[in-house]
C-alpha cells in the first residue's frame, strides 16, 4: 500500500468501527474516510465471535448511555437487515427468575426496560411462561417479545459494502504498529504502509487502550480480556429450547450469566461463562501471550478487582473446566438438559474495561482528545446498538473535528 492521505481514519474493522464509517460517509460525505482492519477478513475478534442477539433494553441503567443508545440501534438494526436482506427473527426472550431472591430484581428489570422505552414487556407467571418455553423452570418470568437475532458478521460485510459504495477506503491486513503527529497530521504506520489522516478514531476493541497509548495519551482504564465459552445443543434436543431463555443476571457483575441462544442458523448455542482469559485474542483454554498476561498482572486494577470478585472468578474457571457444573447452570434454567446434550462449541473474548481501583466499567465509554475520538469501552450491547453507536460517535467527530455536513 502507498502512502495515502485521508481525512479521517478509522482503526477497527470491527461492528462499531464500521458502523461509525457508515455514519460518517453519509452525513459528511466530502471527507476521505478509511478504515484499517489488522486481519484479513472484517469483523474477526468480537464481532465476530458474538451470539448475535438483537438486545430490547432490557438491562441497563436508564440515561446510561447502553439504554439510550441500546433501544435505538435494535431499531435501526432491524431496519438495516430488512434493507440488505440479512436475515434476522425477533424470537423474542424470557428472563427467568428461579429462585425467591430473584423476584426482586426480576421486578426491577421489568422496570428498567419500561423506563428506558423498550415495548411488549410482561411479567409472567409458571403458567404463562410454560406456554412460550414448555421446558423452562422458574417462579416468574420476564417476557421481552421484540428480542432478536441477526449474524453480525453478515451485517459487517454489508456495512463495508455502503461505506466503499459511498467512496470510503476499507483497508484490512493493515495493522497500525506505530503512530506519531507532526503539524496536525496523525501518521500511521502500518504492515502495508503508511497513512496519514487529519483525525483519527480509535475503534480497537481489545487494543483500544494500547492504540491510545501509541498516541502517548495514558489511558484511565485498561482493557482486562475475558473469555466466553459455549456449547452447542445438539441438534436432537433442540426442541427443549424456542427462543432465548436468560437467568437473572447478578447486578455486582456487567455479565449476564450462561444462557441458551437461539441463533439464525438454527443451532442452540448454551453459555457464555466469564473467565480471565491470559491472551486478548485468547480463544483457547491454553492460549497466553507473555506480554499481555504481564501487563494484566502488573496492573493495579486487575489486584483490586481480584480480591473483590475472587470468588466469582474462581467459579468461573471451576465451571470453565467441568462440563458438569456448566450443565448444573444451564438446569437451573431447562431442568431436562443432560450433560450429553452438550457439545463444545466456540468462545469470543470481551474487552471489559477495567479502571484502576478494580472497577469493571459498566457502561460504553468513548472519550476525547486533540484530534482523535476513543471507543474505551463497547461490550454487549455495542452489536445491537452499532448504528446508534455509530451516529452518536460522529456527532462528536462534528464537533471535535469540526466537520461540515453535506451542502
Amino acid at each position: 500500500m502507498a502512502q495515502s492521505r485521508y481525512d479521517i481514519a478509522i482503526i477497527g474493522g470491527g461492528i462499531v468501527g464500521m458502523a461509525t464509517a457508515m455514519a460518517l460517509t453519509e452525513s459528511y460525505p466530502r471527507y476521505k474516510v478509511v478504515v484499517l482492519e489488522k486481519e484479513r477478513q472484517l469483523a474477526q475478534h468480537q464481532t465476530g465471535h458474538n451470539s448475535g442477539v438483537i438486545h430490547s433494553g432490557i438491562y441497563y441503567r436508564p440515561g446510561s448511555y447502553k439504554a439510550k443508545l441500546c433501544v435505538e440501534g435494535a431499531r435501526l438494526m432491524v431496519k438495516f437487515c430488512e434493507e440488505n436482506g440479512i436475515k434476522y427473527e425477533l424470537c423474542g426472550k424470557v428472563i427467568v427468575a428461579t429462585e425467591e431472591r430473584e423476584l426482586g430484581p426480576l421486578a426491577t428489570l421489568h422496570e428498567r426496560g419500561i423506563s428506558n422505552g423498550v415495548e411488549g414487556l410482561q411479567l409472567l407467571s409458571p403458567e404463562q411462561l410454560k406456554e412460550i418455553e414448555p421446558h423452562a423452570n422458574a417462579l416468574q418470568g420476564l417476557l421481552s417479545p421484540n428480542t432478536g437475532i441477526a449474524d453480525y458478521a453478515q451485517v459487517v460485510a454489508a456495512m463495508a459494502e455502503t461505506v466503499k459504495k459511498r467512496g470510503a477506503e476499507v483497508l484490512t491486513g493493515a495493522k497500525v504498529e506505530k503512530i506519531t503527529s507532526h503539524d496536525n497530521t496523525v501518521y500511521l504506520e502500518t504492515v502495508s504502509g503508511t497513512v496519514e489522516t487529519s483525525y483519527l478514531i480509535n475503534c480497537g476493541g481489545l487494543y483500544s487502550d494500547q492504540i491510545m497509548g501509541m498516541m502517548g495519551i495514558k489511558s484511565d482504564v485498561q482493557i482486562i480480556p475475558f473469555r466466553g465459552e459455549y456449547y452447542m445443543l445438539r441438534s436432537e434436543r433442540r426442541h427443549l429450547i424456542r427462543g432465548l431463555i436468560y437467568p437473572v443476571p447478578d447486578p455486582r457483575f456487567p455479565f449476564l450469566g450462561v444462557h441458551f441462544t437461539k441463533t439464525v442458523h438454527g443451532d442452540i448455542e448454551a453459555g457464555p461463562n466469564a473467565v480471565l482469559a491470559l491472551a486478548r485474542e485468547g480463544y483457547r483454554k491454553g492460549d497466553f501471550n507473555l506480554s499481555e498476561a504481564a501487563s494484566i498482572i502488573g496492573y493495579s486494577g486487575f489486584w483490586s478487582m481480584t480480591k473483590r470478585y475472587w470468588k466469582m472468578g474462581l467459579y468461573e474457571f471451576y465451571r470453565s473446566m467441568s462440563s458438569s457444573a456448566f450443565t448444573k447452570a444451564l438446569q437451573r434454567l431447562v431442568p431436562e438438559i443432560r450433560k450429553e446434550d452438550l457439545s463444545p462449541g466456540s468462545a469470543g473474548v470481551r474487552a471489559q474495561a477495567v479502571d484502576k481501583h478494580g472497577n469493571l466499567i459498566d457502561d460504553f465509554k468513548i472519550t476525547q482528545t486533540h484530534n482523535a475520538i476513543h471507543v474505551q469501552n463497547a461490550p454487549s450491547p455495542a452489536a445491537t446498538a452499532s448504528i446508534a453507536i455509530g451516529r452518536h460517535i460522529a456527532g462528536l467527530a462534528k464537533e471535535n473535528f469540526g466537520l461540515e455536513p453535506k451542502s
